[in-house]
């Protein structure tokens, strides 16, 4: 080869590293994951619900995201480290290989999943941005905030979600952004802003978690779609099938009715449809790169999603929170698992 095509090839390896386009083989992250027997997670570590430090360990919905894909990989979903990460930290971390994959109810959007070196992996949470208001004030809608103060996370989709919304109805706002979301909560309940705006679920999260439900609500209108979902660094098909599909496998089991407790005796059921998720009739574990009883090991020892949910999020946590959107499609809900075959 000539030197200079040598360097012309040396050039594009560069570039390759830095954007993390080089083939899946060159850079397995389930090879790694296997080889260190841990998966590093990123997660938001500050949002009861999703991911807090709780009696027992961490816990919440992208918790058990993580042990999840840990369950499918290790066999075992204690196998996880968690990393807290801010939100301005998250996807430079990953794309950094600092963890294997980021859940971080952190909202899918185009720019995201284009512009970052990393690809979103499904959806496991619909939320959408509203605003915490002090009941005192008397404001029952996001127009009543024309004008005001608002508090903000910095390096989220939130303040411009929330400028071009006042912006389309020909009001105006003013941002005061924080750089963490513990910081912006301070603010807010030292009364430097009329509100503080973010994913419902996380305000509602804020609340419960400094026991101020009776002196502050959560606007029930919501100005945005945040559908949220973990990520993984884009290159890795494979490693990006496993946590699709490690999901997928949650979503199938609520809708098989397949439960952490029962689980194993359904390893004998005469439904080849249950008979596929669980590894008896074998094929996904191989695809996948994984053992057979991958799901299996999700189900018996994370749950089903809808155990998930109601646990972090709903009757059995202390945010009460509706399935409404995160309900089956066969419930009326906008979660639909695919096919597992």
């Amino acid at each position: 080869m000539r030197a200079g095509r040598i360097v012309h090839a040396l050039g594009l390896a560069g570039l390759a590293m830095a954007f993390g386009t080089l083939p899946a083989a060159a850079q397995s992250t389930l090879d790694a994951v296997k080889k260190r027997g841990q998966l590093n997670c990123g997660i938001n570590g500050q949002l009861p619900g999703f991911s807090a430090k709780a009696s027992q360990g961490w816990a919440g919905l992208d918790v058990d995201m993580c042990r999840a894909v840990a369950a499918a990989v290790l066999g075992d979903g204690a196998k996880v480290n968690f990393v807290p990460l801010t939100a301005q930290q998250r996807f430079d971390e990953l794309q950094a290989g600092k963890v294997d994959v980021l859940a971080r109810n952190s909202t899918i959007t185009l720019q995201r999943d284009v512009g970052t070196g990393a690809d979103f992996a499904g959806v496991n949470f619909y939320d959408g941005q509203s605003f915490a208001v002090s009941k005192k004030i008397g404001v029952t809608a996001p127009s009543g905030l024309a004008s005001s103060k608002i508090c903000v996370v910095k390096g989220t989709t939130h303040e411009a979600n929330m400028v071009n919304w006042f912006r389309a109805r020909r009001y105006t706002v003013q941002p005061l952004p924080f750089d963490t979301a513990d910081t912006m909560y301070d603010a807010f309940f030292a009364s430097r802003c009329a509100a503080m705006t973010q994913d419902a679920t996380a305000l509602a999260s804020a609340l419960a978690a400094r026991n101020k439900q009776a002196d502050y609500i959560v606007l029930p209108q919501l100005i945005s779609r945040e559908p949220l979902g973990p990520y993984v660094r884009r290159g890795d098909d494979q490693w990006t099938d496993v946590v699709r599909w490690s999901f997928q496998a949650m979503l199938a089991a609520e809708e098989l009715g397949l439960t952490k407790d029962a689980v194993a005796a359904e390893r004998q059921s005469a439904d080849p449809e249950v008979r596929q998720l669980l590894g008896a009739i074998p094929g996904n574990g191989k695809a996948l790169g994984l053992e057979e009883d991958w799901a299996y090991n999700i189900i018996r020892q994370v749950g089903n999603y809808g155990e998930s949910f109601d646990r972090n999020l709903g009757a059995r946590s202390p945010l009460k929170l509706e399935r409404g959107q995160n309900a089956l499609a066969s419930k009326g809900g906008l979660m639909y698992p695919l096919p597992m075959r």
